[in-house]
């Protein structure tokens, strides 16, 4: 037993010895004086650019959907950027630009279809004289016509290789020279 005291008492000194010796090493006066500037002013520059990268995408973001709440794209045909709404739900679709009485110069609508097909538009309460492009998978423009407000007449494509249609402004192709064989360039995929 007194083996076991002397064992205990030799392993408690060393534990107290290296206690000291650990305490004074934390002490605050052996410890060199740092200043919290240097420290915190990197930490700061980095909280303010995270909150303008923050704000950044956001405005991206509201940039990216129309007053209408859908997408919108940035597309480029023959170097002519127009802004287009995108039309790639069934309900989107449905809607189109009826009941819109104007339809801003640069501005149109892209219909996104699944694969592509023939097409056929209407103007069923639409008010806007309307040109409208039908374009294949690789973004050329196969044919324009225009359609007229109201009218519920089938403007059907002569292609069966239409994976988009862009409605614009009547005349909104011919004041830039746009003709079949353009290409239509930004169009997102669905």
């Amino acid at each position: 037993m007194s083996g076991q005291r002397a064992e205990s008492r030799e392993t408690g000194r060393l534990n107290r010895t290296t206690k000291r010796r650990l305490e004074s090493f934390q002490s605050p006066r052996h410890l060199p004086r740092i200043t919290l500037v240097p420290l915190l002013l990197p930490i700061a520059l980095l909280l303010a650019c995270g909150q303008i990268l923050l704000f950044a995408g956001c405005e991206q973001k509201a940039a990216e959907t129309s007053a209408f709440g859908l997408r919108v794209a940035e597309l480029k045909i023959s170097k002519v950027p127009l802004t287009a709404e995108i039309a790639d739900t069934p309900q989107a679709a449905e809607n189109g630009l009826m009941f819109r009485d104007s339809l801003p110069e640069n501005r149109g609508m892209l219909f996104i279809f699944e694969q592509p097909r023939k097409a056929e538009f209407w103007m069923r309460n639409t008010r806007i004289p309307l040109s409208i492009a039908y374009i294949d998978s690789t973004g050329r423009i196969l044919e324009i016509k225009s359609m007229n407000p109201m009218d519920e007449t089938v403007v059907p494509s002569t292609s069966d290789e239409v994976a988009y249609a862009l409605e614009v402004n009547q005349g909104w192709f011919a004041r830039h020279a746009i003709a079949p064989g353009a290409k239509v360039e930004g169009i997102p995929r669905k």
